[in-house]
């Protein structure tokens, strides 16, 4: 074969990910409130970029419902796999939505309250301000030491509460605190000593029978058969109470005294300070019955609103500019309607999603979780139109409130069981409900895996005992051994 120059002519597609594009499929993924964190740092770098208000402005574009997209879509939209396919940030038409028009039935279910609607109220109470007053753990500990201690010890009180975990536990090492400050070990010793006197009884131990010590001393109730007990913990947890009761010398009330007593102390004294509180999770979508069908709706307390003020654009583009001023002002105005288009699409590509999970699980919505269906990603997917990529990303972080509760919008996606009958599969989650019902309902008779078998064929559940003792675990509860000594412990069975 010869060697030489040759001029080949080829053809070959490619996807470019664009920052706009990256950013348009980072957004599916997102929930409402976190969306709001990106916008709040979107508006600080975009002059042109504004939050929505409720008062509609006259220099501002409005996409109103029925009207002409100046993109050239219809009014249902581009998919979001059309965003991705055409995605161009500076050839993409504006397109301002306003959430407070019509674009979408999005408003919050009157019966159920909206988010805005209740803090809006003069009259209720701020509870985020009774969370954010809460005083933490290490803070009270230090309030203590400072009434207690001073100088060399109040510093060494310092050091060893910074080494207490959120449940109340000394996570460090006293002979690494003692060479760190200089001080003798035993002085250290003798500090965490005090400290773990302080409020709530049983901080600062260093293992849950020392916390459980220090509280049953508080109580005045550590005798030798209780240290016995304590020391012991792990024949407790076996329930292996003839082994205890020889080992403590007490009978059989006396030891059912020591365990109730055990009962009342709690394992985990920092966790009523706690560290951060928990956030409270909001739903995206709310879904509600109506006389003609149901009513699927974003909330709207908790749904982003932007808006791109061109009043402020043509200011700044009729004033005297460089080159890099006006290209830079471009792209401002490129990147606020990319990103305006690119929320009204994950707006709408919500609620058809929302609108097929309602329609393929109605049985759910109308009579429980044992009529929810199996459910899979792809089925959602080729019903609406879409990759299914393009639905796990809009599932992901996001919650749907209904008259059955708060649910994440993958709980609707579950495996299926063949039904004994051979008839439709029954989800998982169906399966799972059946399982707690059961073990619930069981009383003296502590049901094993074979026996719960048994009753889920009987109810038209094909599934084997390798199933049952997996959905059986995924629900916390434990095997028929484990159930029969926690009766045995509470005192409600042999």
């Amino acid at each position: 074969m010869a060697i030489g120059p040759r001029l080949d002519l080829r053809q070959s597609q490619s996807l470019v990910m664009t920052p706009q594009l990256q950013q348009a499929i980072r957004l599916l993924a997102l929930s409402n409130l976190e969306i709001e964190a990106f916008l709040a740092e979107e508006i600080e770098k975009n002059p042109l970029l504004e939050s929505g208000s409720t008062e509609a402005a006259d220099d501002r574009d409005v996409v109103e419902e029925g009207g002409e997209r100046e993109d050239g879509f219809d009014d249902d939209g581009p998919t979001a796999d059309l965003l991705i396919e055409a995605g161009d940030a500076i050839a993409d038409q504006p397109l301002d939505a306003d959430y407070e028009a019509e674009t979408f039935h999005h408003d919050s279910a009157s019966d159920m309250g909206s988010a805005s609607d209740r803090s809006g109220s003069e009259d209720a109470p701020d509870l985020d301000s009774f969370a954010a007053a809460r005083i933490s753990l290490q803070d009270h500990l230090v309030g203590q030491a400072g009434e207690q201690l001073a100088g060399n010890d109040l510093a060494i009180a310092i050091a060893l509460i910074d080494l207490i975990d959120d449940a109340g536990y000394f996570i460090g090492q006293t002979f690494d605190v003692a060479q760190q400050l200089d001080q003798a070990l035993f002085h250290v010793e003798r500090v965490l000593a005090v400290i773990q006197t302080f409020d709530p009884s049983g901080v600062g131990a260093r293992s849950l029978a020392e916390c459980l010590m220090l509280q049953a001393k508080e109580a005045d109730r550590y005798d030798p058969c209780m240290a016995k007990l304590i020391a012991n913990l792990d024949l407790l947890a076996r329930g292996a109470l003839p082994q205890l009761r020889r080992m403590c010398g007490v009978d059989e009330e006396d030891m059912a005294d020591m365990i109730r007593e055990l009962r009342n102390y709690d394992p985990k004294p920092g966790l009523r300070f706690g560290g951060e509180p928990a956030s409270p999770v909001s739903p995206d979508v709310f879904i509600r019955r109506t006389q003609g069908g149901w009513a699927i709706e974003l909330n709207s307390g908790t749904l982003p609103r932007v808006l791109v003020n061109r009043s402020y654009y043509t200011e700044l583009s009729h004033g005297p500019q460089d080159k890099d001023s006006k290209a830079w002002l471009s792209e401002c105005l490129a990147s606020a309607n990319w990103l305006v288009k690119a929320l009204d699409q994950r707006a709408r590509t919500i609620l058809k999603v929302a609108h097929e999970i309602v329609k393929q699980q109605e049985g759910f919505f109308l009579k429980g979780v044992d009529h929810l269906r199996p459910l899979t990603l792809k089925a959602v997917a080729d019903a609406i139109g879409m990759h299914e990529s393009t639905v796990s990303r809009v599932t992901s972080n996001k919650y749907l409130m209904c008259e059955r509760g708060l649910h994440e919008l993958k709980y609707f996606f579950t495996s299926g069981v063949q039904a004994a009958d051979g008839g439709e599969n029954v989800s998982a989650e169906a399966v799972k409900s059946q399982i707690g019902r059961l073990i619930g309902a069981e009383g003296d008779d502590i049901l094993s895996d074979d026996k719960l078998v048994e009753l889920l064929n009987a109810k038209g559940f094909e599934v084997a005992r390798r199933t049952v003792a997996k959905y059986r675990e995924a629900i916390g509860l434990g095997s028929s051994v484990q159930r029969r000594r926690q009766r045995t412990l509470s005192g409600k069975g042999g």
